[in-house]
């Protein structure tokens, strides 16, 4: 049909017919919470983090704290990160069974219904804040694995019931689920950082959990921002290796791999709206350049172009004043 007798404004003539007829819904339950939390903070204390505006380090009570407060919201899912008062070279706090995360872990748990799910990687506990073992300035895959596997485990027998690896060392998936399966957690499910670009978009993370590297960078394991069949074979890989849900990272610069992934592989994918993501509206927003529609209109565009869950700063804003895209 031609122009009169179709008329698309037809479609778009008010907010209610804009609402019902609307494609792409963001629901609470999409969406992942990340967590800091510092273990030399005592209860009451939160430190701003001030590369990213509204965004806290927290005590391991006040985080349980305000996960809490979300939950009555609509939180469904936390993401954790640790931030240990001991670091070495082997980031041994990241195992350590009473470790501030596995002690969060227990916490969370014990006092909510939500699905915690941890971060797996070394660099917020190692000396050198690099993602594997080093030595002689070179970070060692395989050497790494072990370690990665002892993360695991220690989170799944404080009780999480994902674990992340986000370390991008090759083979981690396996070697994870393997010990998982011989300790009995088979029912742990493994959310790998499948696609995990080496973006510049990570820097108010990296200042987040004092995770820069002491020296180098991340681009021999994280992966080149140009590629996406190279992002294609990494996923299918760790869905190989027994990676329950997949995950691209960052999100808004990849939105193309997002879709390749979901109608590729048809699994779970989730797509984390990282730090510098968040940084950049908020910093348009409190200029004036944005609106913070901005907000609203960029996870939209994440959900629709295929992730099934979404990690994001912006959670406790959506949450409070509601997920709809204002159409």
């Amino acid at each position: 049909m031609k122009y009169p007798t179709t008329r698309m404004r037809r479609l778009r003539k008010s907010f209610q017919i804009r609402k019902i007829l609307q494609e792409t819904r963001l629901n609470p339950e999409d969406l992942i919470y990340p967590l800091y939390i510092k273990e030399e903070l005592e209860e009451g204390q939160k430190e701003h983090i001030d590369t990213m505006p509204g965004q806290y380090r927290y005590s391991l009570s006040d985080a349980v704290s305000e996960a809490k407060r979300l939950e009555k919201l609509g939180l469904s899912s936390v993401l954790l990160f640790g931030l240990p008062v001991k670091k070495d070279e082997t980031g041994s706090s990241a195992y350590d069974r009473e470790g501030i995360i596995q002690k969060a872990i227990r916490r969370l748990k014990e006092e909510t219904e939500l699905v915690v799910i941890t971060d797996v990687c070394l660099c917020q506990y190692t000396s050198h804040g690099h993602c594997g073992i080093v030595e002689d300035d070179e970070i060692l895959n395989d050497k790494t694995l072990n370690y990665l596997s002892k993360i695991a485990l220690s989170h799944a027998e404080a009780g999480a019931d994902i674990v992340a690896p986000s370390d991008m060392m090759d083979g981690r998936v396996e070697a994870i689920r393997k010990t998982l399966d011989e300790n009995g957690f088979q029912d742990t499910l493994i959310m790998s950082y499948a696609a995990k670009y080496a973006s510049s978009f990570y820097a108010p993370f990296r200042d987040a959990v004092c995770s820069a590297p002491s020296f180098g960078d991340r681009k021999t394991h994280q992966m080149n921002p140009a590629n996406t069949d190279e992002a294609l074979r990494e996923v299918e890989l760790d869905i190989k290796e027994g990676a329950d849900i997949v995950m691209v990272k960052p999100a808004l610069p990849y939105l193309d791999v997002i879709r390749e992934v979901k109608n590729e592989f048809k699994i779970p994918t989730a797509a984390y709206q990282v730090s510098g993501e968040y940084s950049m509206l908020m910093a348009g927003i409190e200029a004036g350049y944005l609106t913070e529609e901005s907000i609203y209109e960029s996870l939209t565009s994440i959900k629709r172009a295929g992730a099934d869950l979404v990690i994001s700063h912006f959670t406790p804003k959506l949450l409070e004043e509601g997920t709809e895209f204002k159409c």
